[in-house]
């Protein structure tokens, strides 16, 4: 055993029982953090014009601060933009993560000194608590790769703003730099097709041990390896045997990978956004990842089939339930307050309290009444996948709502690896997966307003090739797993 690997087991061990602390704690864990965040910001301006001085308790904030998105806090973020100080935080963020926006271009989130440490600090006990569970620490020894943005910045009136995979890329310990891939150049590479092919003639022939990304971008990687050395991933790196991940559920991708690789592989499923480090994989053996519930983030739930009413009623941690679809709302120490993310999740168990991502709420099929959201399709696609040959390289899922002939009808993009020898059945085995899962869709079979769904095959690559032609080719960048329209659906290149 080496000495890094002796220490990486000591570290893991004081970490997790720092952690547990919080998490046999975690309603007053929550209120002493939200008791931080108020008083902290409230001679903002954000905290003015919202009474923060009289806020004690979780509904006074309620009635005090209303639900926004990015739109409807743009006005404030507008300011902090302009070089504003204590607008929706006490002084200057240190950096912006710059996103790509829907309907308002480019997104600024602020990144502040207070905020900065938690994402370096859930990533790093991400690990840990892997390495306390399991005992394995033998990957520190080896290389590990982290597929990511450009740590290139820009600037705008004297804060540094870039990508926020990319401003974490300046994080990395001084006693991980040795063991990072790829080299700081290849990093800055913009074009990803050619930042892909650069990490591979650097990692080769290198001891990987942990490789970390969005699935559908390490796919990439893995193939464009496998293709150079004619051999599974697993022979190339003989001592790879971590996988971490986040952005999108593994599941969809878990057969590809194992076959790329040439054998299972232990993985970490992490939610990270640019407005806050959520939740870890905490356990190899339980569902769900750890809330984070210490680090700096007040946390709302609106459950999803409420979210559009009026006025929704807004849960805090000790209110939730199991197997509840909740809009997350979140309220930070970089300044955002009744923060609607766009991501929906549900917890798998409350002691402790872990969840799972369910999906977006913009992302969700209803053109019928349905409400199928991204978890109820990713599931279907692996229970039809089951003790099957069948291997899915991506896939999306949008409604047809005027067919040339026919009933209406859910139509699935998919880009098969390896093909189901019957379409059709294969076709049907989704399609009852579904309406096992979601009472709306069945109804709506049943009631013949929809037929049951049609797969479209979509050309090899063909994914890859939207994502390019919108700019949105590798990096954070995820293609929506379902629309409820069709502007992917018709830019895509379908095969007869």
């Amino acid at each position: 055993m080496s000495i890094k690997v002796f220490a990486a087991k000591i570290f893991a061990k004081q970490v997790h029982k720092k952690t547990q602390k919080w998490v046999n704690n975690p309603i007053e864990t929550q209120k002493k953090v939200f008791q931080e965040l108020i008083q902290s910001a409230k001679e903002t301006q954000f905290g003015k014009d919202h009474n923060f001085s009289s806020i004690k308790t979780a509904k006074d904030f309620t009635r005090n601060v209303p639900i926004r998105d990015y739109e409807e806090l743009k006005p404030y973020v507008e300011k902090v933009v302009q070089g504003e100080e204590n607008v929706l935080w006490k002084g200057k963020p240190i950096y912006f993560a710059k996103t790509s926006g829907t309907t308002s271009g480019a997104k600024y989130i602020p990144l502040t000194k207070e905020s900065m440490p938690f994402h370096i600090q859930a990533a790093r006990n991400a690990i840990l608590s892997y390495i306390h569970e399991t005992g394995n620490a033998d990957f520190v020894d080896g290389k590990m790769i982290f597929l990511q943005g450009s740590p290139i910045m820009e600037e705008k009136n004297g804060i540094n703003l870039g990508r926020l995979s990319g401003i974490v890329a300046h994080y990395v310990p001084k006693y991980l730099q040795k063991n990072r891939m790829p080299s700081w150049e290849t990093n800055c590479i913009e074009d990803w097709e050619l930042k892909v092919n650069t990490i591979v003639k650097e990692t080769i022939n290198e001891n990987m041990a942990v490789i970390s990304g969005i699935p559908s971008w390490v796919q990439m990687y893995f193939e464009k390896l496998k293709e150079k050395a004619n051999k599974p991933v697993g022979e190339i790196f003989k001592n790879f045997n971590l996988f971490i991940y986040g952005g999108v559920n593994y599941e969809p991708y878990r057969a590809k990978f194992e076959s790329l690789i040439g054998r299972k592989v232990d993985a970490i499923e992490l939610f990270p956004a640019s407005e806050g480090f959520f939740a870890y994989q905490d356990s190899q053996k339980e569902k769900g990842m750890l809330l984070l519930l210490n680090s700096g983030i007040f946390y709302e739930f609106i459950k999803v089939n409420e979210f559009f009413n009026e006025s929704p009623k807004r849960y805090t941690i000790g209110e939730v339930e199991l197997g509840i679809n909740y809009v997350l709302i979140i309220s930070t120490n970089a300044g955002l307050w009744a923060y609607n993310i766009g991501d929906t999740i549900q917890f798998t168990s409350l002691k402790p309290y872990r969840i799972i991502v369910s999906g977006r709420i913009k992302h969700f099929i209803s053109a019928f009444g349905e409400h199928v959201i991204g978890k109820e399709v990713e599931s279907a696609l692996q229970e039809a996948m089951e003790n099957t040959n069948v291997s899915v390289n991506e896939f999306t899922v949008a409604p047809q709502i005027t067919p040339k002939e026919g009933l209406p009808y859910h139509e699935w993009f998919i880009e098969f690896d390896e093909e189901p020898e019957n379409l059709e059945d294969f076709s049907l085995r989704i399609d009852n997966a579904m309406r096992k899962q979601n009472v709306y869709y069945d109804d709506l079979i049943v009631g013949k307003i929809l037929r049951t769904i049609v797969i479209s095959k979509v050309q090899k690559n063909g994914f890859q090739e939207y994502m390019k032609s919108i700019g949105k080719l590798g990096g954070q960048n995820k293609l929506p797993r379902l629309s409820d329209n069709r502007n992917i659906a018709d830019k895509l290149n379908i095969l007869p």
